[in-house]
This record gives structure tokens, sequence and C-alpha cells, in this order.
């Protein structure tokens, strides 16, 4: 059984292709219990894949990925299933089915994984929207008549129906007006700290990255090149760094006491 230091997630020599192109090239990281880590790096740098590779959607050419200890690449269906109920994911759009309401959406890991009666899977969904900070009234209506920080919020109640001790964010404040991607921000650090919750986030917002992110995973050259605080990669001279802290919008987002 895996004691609390050992990390959630740990990847090494991660090797991945595309035909005759490298994405990954023996990359190496590791997601420690209880942390926010951020993915970030340029267009093509692999961060999409990994996160793909992280949740069995994909599966690397070579290289080690263990969750929970145990290791995924060319794991049988069994274990993979029982992985796969101790983590939840919220993608990009939402991915919410556009045919059932917010209830049924939350509802729908329940269903597939559990043996509940529907009364206490509704229940259960409509304490995981509240928890998500949308209102009851929001269970009753379709995705089509949600804002896009509605989406978002109904999109993490259903990743966290199962009650997982990881989540996965892929691009979470995208899209998002300001104000929307700040309390955004804020009740992923609020569950974070409620739950207990380990999350890996793929995401181009820098005031999420200051603010939410505990260390920013940085890939460039087909493999993970720097781990850390942003305020420790703020002095590190790489140029695939140094994006992120250069220009209007890098320097307006750091901020305005401390090392920054």
């Amino acid at each position: 059984m895996a004691d609390a230091t050992e990390p959630v997630i740990e990847l090494r020599g991660v090797c991945t292709r595309f035909g005759p192109t490298i994405i990954h090239e023996y990359l190496d990281l590791s997601v420690r219990r209880g942390e926010i880590l951020a993915l970030i790096g340029g267009s093509g740098s692999g961060k999409t894949t990994l996160l793909q590779e992280m949740i069995m959607l994909n599966q690397p050419d070579s290289g080690s990925i263990r969750m929970f200890g145990e290791e995924i690449v060319g794991a049988p269906t069994s274990v993979r299933e029982r992985l796969r109920q101790r983590f939840g994911v919220l993608f990009q759009q939402g991915a919410l089915f556009s045919a059932l309401t917010v209830l049924q959406n939350v509802g729908v890991p329940l269903r597939e994984h559990t043996r509940l009666d529907s009364a206490l899977i509704d229940q259960i969904a409509l304490l995981k929207i509240q928890q998500a900070g949308l209102p009851a009234d929001a269970a009753l209506k379709y995705p089509s008549e949600l804002s896009g920080g509605m989406i978002k919020r109904a999109a993490l109640a259903r990743a966290m129906a199962l009650d997982p001790q990881l989540l996965f964010l892929d691009e979470p404040t995208a899209g998002l007006d300001p104000a929307s991607a700040s309390a955004f921000d804020e009740l992923v650090l609020r569950l974070k700290q409620w739950l207990g919750l380990t999350v890996v986030m793929v995401t181009h917002d820098l005031d999420s990255l200051w603010q939410v992110a505990d260390r920013v995973a940085v890939l460039a050259e087909r493999r993970v090149i720097a781990v850390a605080p942003m305020a420790e990669l703020a002095h590190m001279d790489h140029p695939a760094i140094r994006v992120y802290f250069e220009g209007p919008r890098a320097r307006a987002a750091q901020p305005q006491s401390g090392t920054g």
C-alpha cells in the first residue's frame, strides 16, 4: 500500500511518438500528494498528450507511469477501471451531454460505477453541484442554458461525483472573463483544502499559475525542463520559461509583493 510520501503520479522515461514526430523523449515528472501542479509549455510541447497519458486515454510508446503506486502503462483493464474511479477529469470545453440536465450529467459517473438507486444518485449529484458553487436551481437546466462559468462548474461537479483523490483540469479557465476565472481559481483552492485533493492542470492562465499552482512543470525540448513554484521559475533564464514573465500580461499577473 502506498504511503503518504509516495508521489500520486510518477512518470519515468516516458517516450511518445506520432509517426516520425517525437513528442516526449525520456520525460520524467512526479506529482506530490496534496499539491496543485500546473503543466505549461508552448504549442506542440506535448502538454495535452501528457495529460491524456496520465488519464489513460492514450499510452506512451515506452516508459513508466505509476498512479497511486500502480503501473498504468500496459495495465490490464481491471486495474485501469479501478484507478479511473479514483480520479476525476474536467475537459476543456466541459464535455457535458447536451441532452441531459446538469443533475443528470453529474449523476453519469455514479450510474456507471455504482449500484446506488436513482434517488440517492440525485441527492449526491445535487450535493456536488452545490459543492461546485452552483445554485440548486441550476440542477434542472441544460448545458445550453448555462453561462461559460456555470458550464465549467457543472463539469467540475461531475468530475467530483465519485469523491476522487486526484483531479485533472484541462484549461479550466479558458474562455472565461477575468472575474469568472478568478472565482473558479478560488473554488479550486477551496476544494483542494477541504477535500485534500491532488490537482494536475494544463493552463495558459498566468493568474492561475501565480495564484493557484503550488508548482509548475515546464515542457520544452520533448521533456520537463523545470518543476518549481512560479517565484523560483521567475529567476530561470531558459527562453521557454522567460515567456511567462516578460511582456505586459506576464508582468500584470505577477504578485506585487514578494520575490516577483
